[in-house]
């Protein structure tokens, strides 16, 4: 792909701003190379558990290729200068600009001015922290890689490894859509007793159609070919537990271990969760189709919520959170040389 010119190296370091675009929400961040000492020491931090073989197909991956061709999507705490400096360098002939068969357009632009990448550099090394949002194994790899080539000083001279490769957005541009659940069964309950089993921890009441929650503490449920609408008890809300007080853990703890006796998310094979951007229509055909006895749908988690749990060094529980549009590998790579 160098041969063919359909990859290029820039002869000198820089950065990339990158817009992505998807029907009516546009974010623009900064393509950068992130510190993996930052990472380590949990100035980049992190809201998710990685599972080592994901983490070894990545390292694989890293190695065979000496780059990074996939980046970490991360996002920036509430910064002014740094939203309006994106903007303003985020114009004139792009180096790249291309719309995916998910209909996402995707813009770059180069950045080679050395004052505008010294002015970057320096309000972002002023930033507390950074957050994760997608690519904990990423990272996670990158760190194991870096690690490991630092004990064969010889082999890897240049520090290149010490850095991985990521797209950096304004908190408040990143979307966030809902993770939802569907169950296979209802723990042996009829669908008379589960629904009275909901009123000890919910409000149920009937939904003239599909339920796309609008506030937290509020769930759809589609059961027996109806719809619900199911609010928490706001007594059962613990507000200064960062974690506890998710919706996704209030289903769980109320819900789906009580209820279901479905305790592990990550392992139980009696759950199955998806995606917000297959809309609740995907959840009727699981359970119309008879392969799932019901489905939930939930108010998508806040950017500031994960940051409150990446802030007191907790980790949310799995699907938490579905981040769209995504990232194209590819487009851009950190060649570790």
């Amino acid at each position: 792909m160098l041969a063919a010119r359909i990859l290029e190296r820039d002869p000198e370091p820089v950065y990339y701003i990158y817009r992505m675009v998807l029907d009516d929400h546009t974010q623009t961040g900064l393509v950068c190379a992130a510190s993996v000492a930052e990472y380590d020491s949990n100035r980049i931090r992190r809201h998710e558990f990685t599972r080592p073989d994901k983490e070894d197909d990545r390292v694989r991956q890293i190695e065979a290729l000496n780059a990074q061709t996939g980046p970490v999507l991360m996002a920036y705490p509430h910064a002014p200068a740094v939203d309006a400096l994106l903007a303003q360098l985020a114009n004139g002939t792009p180096v790249a600009d291309v719309t995916g068969e998910d209909r996402v357009r995707h813009t770059v632009w180069t950045v080679n001015s050395h004052d505008a990448i010294a002015g970057l550099g320096a309000q972002f090394d002023a930033m507390t922290a950074l957050y994760i949002a997608d690519g904990h194994h990423r990272s996670a790899a990158a760190s194991r890689v870096a690690a490991a080539r630092r004990t064969q000083p010889s082999r890897w001279p240049t520090d290149a490894h010490e850095y991985f490769l990521a797209v950096c957005f304004p908190h408040h541009e990143m979307q966030i859509l809902p993770y939802n659940r569907v169950v296979v069964d209802l723990n042996g309950l009829s669908v008379l007793v589960f629904e009275q089993r909901l009123r000890g921890a919910f409000n149920v009441e009937p939904a003239p159609g599909p339920v796309a929650p609008r506030s937290r503490g509020e769930f759809g449920l589609y059961l027996a070919g109806r719809w619900y609408r199911l609010f928490i008890h706001a007594g059962l809300v613990p507000v200064h537990d960062p974690v506890a007080r998710l919706d996704v853990s209030l289903l769980a703890d109320h819900l789906l271990a009580p209820i279901l006796d479905i305790h592990d998310l990550r392992t139980d094979k009696r759950i199955d969760f998806i995606g917000g951007i297959r809309g609740t229509k995907a959840l009727e055909s699981r359970v119309d189709s008879g392969a799932v006895a019901a489905a939930f749908s939930l108010h998508p988690t806040d950017m500031e919520d994960l940051m409150a749990v990446a802030d007191r060094g907790q980790v949310m529980p799995p699907k938490s959170t579905w981040f769209e549009p995504k990232l194209a590998d590819g487009l851009v790579s950190h060649v570790l040389d």
